[in-house]
């Protein structure tokens, strides 16, 4: 039995707990004339008290631990810091897959097993680069774990080739334990033309017929203070313009910054932050922007623009890190910190057309070439290349 590490979609952990999900979803049903349970794969995930599993999670065998995040993360420091094996989490009396002999680790977090082999995803290494985004004790676990997981990781799934490059030069890994492995787009995700479904949606977040519309967890990474000093400049342009700034997202980390600059830049009832918003109706928020924006400062991948292509929406991007990789020539790139360019950026998305068709054209066939179940198969022969070792 093949079991991945499924804690940060049950405990739903925004980008790492999409990618834990839609793998694990297009690795079982890869065979669908084979019921999940006879799989062989299964899922272990720590917290079970405190966790939520798919219909999908509890139709596989479950391995579960009842310990909280951080004596969780922390039991996995001192395991491989102290070399003391941990396979008795891969013990399952009931499982019908027999005894596991590979664990992928999908959260930056690998215990110690000495009688399974180990495939380690590696999303980003914000941490390293950006230390102010992250809390202190965050910065101290990954700066004290990571070195020891990627070492002991039979092979490291790298999300995008911008963190392949990240990995090597920051740890001097040998380019033959690293295998990028692209993040997929669920086939959900597509532009939504349904006048009454649009309307739903509209009506449900009170949304005006043009908003500017980003996603992604309230924290400085996503660097939304460029966003909202771009739109002040864009509304100071245009008298009398409607226009909102929608920002979906829970609140992560140091948001408090974000909030302000709302009101410092006289954007009170302009800019309206909705919070977590139902998956369902992601594909008409994406459908119904007028463009989709995504000023990041460092992502490993990328989901939202990627999504946001998928439904034909206009997108401006973000020209650092992977998602130049991602959002390729569908949309517009432009650096994080350059306020008047994403400012002209967004007045051309209210006053040229063409300019938005062109953009919401050329999206589909960009994100068409993301796809989970070609994800699923790649890591699937990775295992087997692990396996067979």
């Amino acid at each position: 039995m093949i079991v991945i590490d499924a804690s940060p979609a049950v405990h739903h952990k925004a980008g790492l707990g999409r990618y834990a999900e839609e793998l694990i979803g297009a690795l079982v049903y890869a065979k669908p004339e084979v019921p999940p349970q006879r799989s062989g794969y299964g899922v272990l995930y720590h917290d079970a008290a405190n966790a939520k599993p798919s219909r999908l999670m509890e139709s596989l065998p479950r391995l579960t631990t009842v310990q909280r995040p951080y004596p969780w993360r922390l039991r996995a420091l001192l395991a491989q810091m102290l070399n003391i094996a941990q396979d008795g989490l891969l013990v399952s009396a009931d499982s019908p897959a027999g005894a596991p002999t590979l664990f992928h680790a999908t959260e930056h977090l690998l215990p110690r097993f000495k009688r399974a082999r180990s495939v380690f995803t590696l999303h980003d290494l914000i941490f390293k680069f950006f230390p102010a985004y992250h809390l202190p004790r965050n910065r101290l676990f990954l700066n004290l774990a990571m070195p020891l997981f990627l070492r002991r990781a039979d092979a490291i799934i790298c999300v995008s080739e911008h963190t392949k490059r990240d990995a090597m030069r920051e740890y001097h890994l040998p380019e033959s334990k690293l295998r990028v492995i692209y993040e997929g787009v669920h086939p959900r995700f597509k532009r939504i033309v349904d006048v009454k479904a649009l309307q739903i949606v509209r009506d449900h977040y009170s949304l005006p017929e043009r908003f500017v519309f980003a996603l992604g967890t309230i924290e400085p990474r996503k660097n939304y203070l460029t966003l909202i000093k771009a739109f002040a400049e864009m509304r100071r342009r245009r008298d009398n313009d409607d226009t909102q700034l929608i920002i979906a997202g829970r609140q992560g980390w140091l948001f408090e910054e974000t909030f302000r600059a709302v009101h410092e830049n006289g954007l009170t009832g302009r800019v309206r932050f909705i919070g977590s918003v139902d998956e369902a109706h992601l594909p008409a928020l994406y459908s119904l922007a007028t463009i989709f924006a995504m000023p990041s400062m460092y992502e490993g991948f990328g989901f939202p623009p990627l999504e946001a292509l998928a439904c034909g929406a206009a997108v401006a991007s973000s020209n650092a890190a992977s998602l130049p990789e991602i959002v390729g020539n569908a949309a517009v790139s432009l650096p994080p910190g350059d306020v008047t360019a994403w400012a002209d950026t967004l007045e051309r998305a209210l006053t040229d057309s063409d300019f938005v068709r062109g953009l919401r054209a050329r999206g589909p066939a960009q994100a068409a070439k993301f796809s989970w179940q070609s994800a699923a198969r790649e890591t699937r022969a990775l295992y087997d290349e692990v396996l067979a070792r």
